[in-house]
């Protein structure tokens, strides 16, 4: 089975988890997602089925939106509110005007501090394995864009927010570091992912939802998002057969193709994706991903 598939991730799974239940669903060994979700968090998590697992390295970059939780008073070591707590809730009274003040700040491109139970690698081991072991963690910052930060309301010591942040980013660490900005501790409570790239909560499918479709591969097929509506950033171009028999043999090939995209997607009729194919000149192109005819 090829294709990806949008899951609406359940809380108190991790996404190595929801792989699992895919390949069971599915019958597919060859699964991966884009994009780990905390087993917290719940919301959209893409997964590439099949040969087009390839297609993983064009999705590193997309932005991902969530609304969620933060909640006043103290901090945990993860950051969020499966870890222990730093110390004692000190029970902050805090206005809306104050929590939208601070948050303010966390808007455009910043430096950030990845939180030390993350996957984040130092050499070669994730950091969540070292924090666990207690030995000592130490990250660099990395560059991340946040497109939008709004504090939605504010119930208690509890702030909801929705937010817009580059790959990469961690919004655990923005909770924890409006928490040390307002002087009274905060972790993340809640967190749900409703979009990552152009994929939205309205295409999603609960597992329970696939698990009805179980071994019925059509069917599943059919909740597979259109060939032709991933990755939008590259056009698609529908070949003839010589051109489709040589760009599968790993020839270049001319195309009917006149965007000057550097990339673009490669057909058989509608649905069928032979590949990804480079610009080499003009509507000459050069194949870098082939999923048929292998």
């Amino acid at each position: 089975m090829n294709g990806l598939l949008i899951v609406d991730k359940p809380g108190g799974m991790t996404s190595h988890d929801v792989v699992g239940r895919l390949r069971k669903i599915t019958g597919e060994r060859s699964v991966g997602h884009l994009g780990t979700l905390d087993p917290m968090a719940t919301g959209v998590l893409p997964l590439l089925l099949g040969k087009y697992t390839r297609l993983a390295q064009y999705f590193s970059s997309a932005e991902k939106s969530y609304t969620g939780a933060i909640r006043f008073g103290f901090s945990t070591d993860t950051y969020d509110a499966e870890g222990e707590a730093a110390g004692e809730d000190v029970c902050p009274v805090l206005t809306l005007d104050q929590v939208r003040t601070a948050a303010s700040r966390f808007h455009g491109e910043m430096d950030q501090m990845p939180p030390a139970y993350s996957a984040k690698k130092i050499g070669g081991k994730p950091a969540y394995k070292l924090a666990r072991e207690g030995k000592p963690v130490e990250l660099k910052t990395a560059k991340v864009r946040i497109a939008d930060f709004e504090i939605t309301g504010l119930e208690g010591a509890e702030a909801s927010f929705a937010i817009s942040i580059s790959a990469g980013g961690y919004v655990r660490s923005i909770a924890h570091e409006l928490g040390q900005d307002l002087g009274c501790g905060a972790h993340l409570s809640r967190l749900r992912r409703t979009q990552a790239g152009v994929f939205t909560l309205g295409e999603a499918h609960t597992l329970e939802e696939l698990q009805v479709l179980a071994g019925d591969v059509e069917a599943l097929e059919g909740l597979c998002v259109h060939p032709r509506s991933l990755l939008p950033e590259m056009p698609s171009v529908t070949g003839d057969a010589m051109a489709l028999g040589r760009l599968r043999n790993g020839a270049q090939a001319n195309l009917p193709e006149l965007s000057r995209a550097p990339l673009v997607k490669v057909f058989a009729g509608q649905r069928e994706l032979v590949g990804i194919a480079k610009r080499v000149a003009g509507t000459l192109f050069q194949p870098v991903v082939v999923f048929s005819g292998q």
